[in-house]
């Protein structure tokens, strides 16, 4: 049976552009054909989407590659090679998507939020696009530019109205399997839950306007839970979307925590996780009120909580709906879970740098690698060309500031030089 992913790492790379061709016209009756070398086409971009046909990570469990279709070269006649396709992959909404050292690149909170997580590489210009006053005959082109290519990681936060949070085997399961048509595992040991589950509670009947919310059942926080015991952390991550709390506490003779006890415990490692979380709306829910005696029942004092339910027998059940509709309403109204737009975190474009690497210097930046992918720097003019467009991207000036002395090896892409001081 498959199982929920919430955490996976995905490896995505986009396509390579295509080469720009180099091409003369080759027409009878023209002396000196022109260059006619077409453009290379561009590679396709990787895309994660945020999407209702997803509803959990496992499909990067065990394939975990990504590409995008490369471009194609160009050709003679001005000939332009086609451009790769896209590759659009769908994620669960609320998908938080992190770089490798974790930093937040995007979290797609809805569907249709789109994050270009790999971009594909440009087409290589043809000779043709490289015909001036002064060079009458350019015999070279561009070379494609590779695709991005990297790790990302993926990360599903749940997307709930409510979520049910209690110690392991207080009864979340029978409950959400009660009010919506959710069936999880139950049994009467602890721990049966090892992933969430969602419910949709209808509200008044169907096709009522706005009778319908979403439940979560997350797995039992154990003590310690905000520190990562018991698997806490990740249990702990689908709360911080809902808008409704549900801390259900086990009135239960055998539950082994007295309700009070429950509650600060709770309450406490919600808050240790997020301070937030203590703000958001909630109720106190005491449940399997069915393994309860009737002196405990007419003792209050014991348990201070909002309502009293049992998945057993029905008991409270219809009023728990009822209230948690309301709050859900009013959060809804006040604050909505999702302004329209994806809350993206996009590194800001890389201009050049210098690093050294042993002796060696070497330049990186796009623009830098973009400016020597020329099919034949041997060409006296390719040189001039190459030189011109490190000179107006700062490069030499880079170098110098670098430390960089007269005859140090210099990489840059796939061009070895000595180091020459800018005259």
């Amino acid at each position: 049976m498959a199982s929920f992913v919430d955490e996976a790492q995905v490896h995505v790379k986009a396509g390579d552009g295509g080469a720009g061709a180099v091409s003369f016209r080759r027409e009878a009756h023209v002396a000196r054909g022109g260059p006619d070398g077409g453009d290379g086409g561009g590679g396709g971009d990787v895309i994660l989407e945020a999407s209702t046909r997803a509803v959990s990570l496992l499909a990067f469990r065990d394939y975990p590659h990504r590409r995008a279709e490369n471009g194609t070269h160009g050709s003679g006649a001005k000939r332009h090679g086609h451009s790769g396709a896209p590759l659009v992959v769908p994620v669960p909404e609320g998908t938080v998507v992190r770089d490798r050292d974790g930093s937040v690149l995007a979290d797609l909170t809805g569907a249709g939020d789109r994050l270009v997580a790999a971009s594909g590489g440009r087409g290589g210009r043809g000779n043709a696009r490289f015909l001036s006053n002064r060079l009458r005959a350019p015999a070279f082109a561009e070379q494609g530019e590779i695709g991005e290519e990297r790790w990302l990681n993926l990360e599903l936060k749940l997307l709930a109205d409510v979520a049910l949070v209690g110690f392991p085997n207080a009864g979340k399961s029978s409950l959400i399997s009660r009010i919506s048509a959710a069936r999880p595992k139950i049994a009467d040991y602890p721990f049966t839950t090892l992933e969430p589950h969602l419910g949709v509670v209808r509200v008044g009947g169907r096709g009522a306007a706005g009778e319908e919310f979403v439940v979560a059942d997350i797995p039992g926080l154990v003590e310690g839970a905000s520190e990562g015991r018991g698997l806490g952390h990740r249990f702990l991550r689908h709360v911080e979307r809902a808008r409704v709390l549900v801390v259900l506490v086990d009135l239960a003779e055998d539950a082994g925590r007295a309700p009070d006890e429950q509650i600060a415990v709770l309450l406490d490692e919600l808050g240790r996780h997020r301070t937030d979380l203590l703000e958001r709306p909630r109720l106190v829910v005491g449940s399997r009120a069915d393994r309860v005696g009737d002196a405990a029942r007419a003792d209050r004092a014991r348990y201070h909580g909002d309502l009293v339910v049992s998945s057993a027998t029905g008991e409270g059940l219809d009023e728990l709906v009822r209230r948690c509709a309301h709050l859900v309403a009013d959060a809804r109204a006040a604050a909505p879970l999702r302004a329209g737009e994806p809350v993206v975190h996009r590194p800001l474009a890389e201009g050049v740098r210098v690093v050294r690497d042993g002796e060696a210097y070497v330049v990186e930046g796009r623009e830098a690698v973009r400016a020597v992918a020329l099919s034949d720097l041997t060409d006296t003019d390719a040189l001039a060309l190459v030189q011109a467009r490190l000179r107006r991207l700062g490069v030499f000036k880079a170098l110098a500031r670098a430390g960089a002395r007269e005859g140090d090896p210099v990489r840059i892409g796939g061009l070895v030089f000595d180091y020459e001081p800018d005259q």
